[in-house]
């Protein structure tokens, strides 16, 4: 049940390398359509249940993080997300990829994992961090990720204490078969996010989500949390 532990391959060489990138994108379809296992479908055999009222989550404190200058530093590893829009709080693990070229996933739904090959959030580029939507017990982390909106606050604790924090920019549900392999893990000029789990139509005959739902942000330096 749990994700086999990959290689951790540098952002450098996976964008000069676009079908590496396309074997992680269908990597990533194809593990939220697993039946078995711990999966980013649903695991209860059924379609997720409305998302009701998310839980309260405080506003973290901290200076925002400015954006990145060409020239700037590495920024600490991720250590925490928080949405309060959805209820949202949890560690982030780290995510390789597996063997076979597929994402690793997190061994737990109530938490959601930092693709460790993507930029450090608050760097150039776009940071990938992917949870679960649901599992055998109910929802999972990402449930009510479908819910966000833009210009929704997305906040990030690095492990220096510093936190980058996100504007949302575009939520959308694509089919897994036309997965926007360049939108996610593509080379984007400003320091960028992508929030990805598993949504749309559920297949009742395979057990599975048909669709990912993906959330993009950018980078909002704008003022003190």
């Amino acid at each position: 049940m749990r994700g086999n532990r990959g290689r951790h391959a540098s952002p450098g060489r996976r964008l000069r390398r676009p079908w590496a990138a396309a074997t992680l994108a269908a990597g990533l379809v194809l593990i939220c359509g697993a039946a078995g296992g711990l999966a980013w479908a649903g695991q209860t055999g059924k379609a997720a249940a409305p998302a009701g009222r998310a839980p309260f989550v405080p506003v973290p404190r901290g200076h925002w993080a400015a954006a990145p200058q060409a020239s700037a530093q590495p920024v600490a590893a991720p250590v925490s997300l928080t949405i309060p829009a959805i209820g949202v709080q949890t560690p982030l693990i780290r995510l390789g990829m597996t063997p076979a070229g597929a994402l690793q996933v997190p061994a737990s739904t109530r938490v959601a994992g930092w693709y460790a090959a993507s930029p450090r959030p608050g760097q150039t580029g776009a940071a990938v961090i992917a949870g679960h939507v649901d599992s055998r017990t109910g929802a999972a982390v990402f449930f009510r990720l479908r819910l966000l909106r833009t210009g929704e606050l997305v906040y990030v604790r690095r492990g220096d204490g510093s936190l980058a924090v996100f504007r949302i920019t575009a939520v959308r549900m694509y089919p897994k078969v036309q997965f926007p392999t360049a939108a996610v893990y593509g080379p984007v000029p400003d320091a960028e996010l992508r929030l990805i789990t598993c949504g749309g139509t559920f297949d009742h005959a395979a057990g599975h989500y048909l669709s990912n739902v993906i959330v993009s942000a950018a980078l909002d330096p704008g003022g003190e949390a």
